[in-house]
């Protein structure tokens, strides 16, 4: 196979292509495109997959450049559409891209501290008087991105099973980032906020507390659309559980998120809990639109 040197690109856009090369790659190759959603900057996503990048490109022995869509619903077009071969995906973007546009080819999810579910904590200030979410009635309340899993999903579906709903709220707003929700709480904007847990323990010592925590959802994975070539997937798909033990593994991972320790085998089954919150929370929304 022609030799090529590696070179890692990131994209903005389906227009717009814009290239971070560490040496130039030869024309006639046809890279992999490696979607993912835009949940940090697009400089911090480059530095954080790069290490990835490099590892598939070098074992597939085919540059693999990163493609990064404008938006979550961008991205799952994109990974729905077969307009990338690999993708990274949150749980909630899964469910839905299946739902959309049907079964991927799923290669592997990560682990967090050893395990493949992660909790969201819905949190009030550390000198607040709420011991419970009915005592939420009335108070003003800050969800993340409307798209997120632990900031608006999982929280919302939390309220409901304990009799709460929005417009029982005096107010809520989506603040774009579980950040922004910790400082919403902390300067009174928000009685309470949804975030999840790895923020609540950057956090914990700036003056929030948990009222109640959601239920465990499985986490983040890896798929491979249809157009990334049939004969490859199996040696794709363990590419990624070798990771758990190649020198460079714990570096690749840890480098997309400090807390990632590991992968696992992934299957849709998984994320049956998460489809029934998210149903659920879309039928409520769509009750609430019938009484306005």
């Amino acid at each position: 196979m022609q030799k090529w040197i590696k070179s890692v690109s990131f994209v903005f856009s389906i227009s717009a292509l814009l290239s971070v090369s560490f040496a130039a790659q030869p024309e006639t190759e046809n890279p992999y495109i490696f979607g993912i959603h835009p949940y940090l900057t697009a400089k911090e996503l480059l530095e954080r997959f790069t290490p990835l990048i490099n590892y598939l490109s070098d074992e597939l022995d085919q540059p693999v450049v990163l493609r990064v869509a404008k938006n979550y619903a961008n991205h799952i077009q994109w990974v729905g559409e077969d307009k990338v071969d690999l993708a990274y995906l949150g749980p909630a973007p899964y469910v839905k891209l299946v739902d959309h546009y049907g079964l991927k080819h799923l290669l592997a999810k990560i682990q967090v501290a050893g395990q493949s579910t992660f909790r969201g904590a819905i949190i009030v200030s550390q000198n607040s008087l709420i011991k419970t979410l009915t005592d939420l009635r009335g108070k003003g309340f800050a969800f993340g991105s409307p798209n997120s899993t632990m900031s608006h999903f999982v929280p919302r579906f939390v309220l409901w099973q304990a009799g709460m709903t929005v417009d029982q709220l005096s107010h809520y707003q989506f603040i774009k980032s579980h950040e922004n929700v910790v400082l919403g709480v902390l300067l009174g904007e928000f009685e309470a906020g949804a975030i999840k847990k790895d923020i609540f323990n950057r956090y914990v010592q700036q003056g929030i507390k948990v009222l109640t925590w959601t239920p465990p959802i499985t986490v983040h994975l890896f798929v491979a659309t249809h157009r990334f070539p049939q004969q490859q997937l199996d040696k794709v798909r363990q590419l990624f559980l070798n990771l758990n033990e190649h020198p460079k593994g714990k570096t690749i991972l840890t480098s997309i998120k400090k807390s990632i320790t590991g992968v696992t085998k992934v299957d849709d089954q998984d994320y049956n809990e998460l489809r029934y919150i998210l149903r659920t929370v879309e039928q409520l929304k769509n009750l609430e639109k019938s009484r306005q």
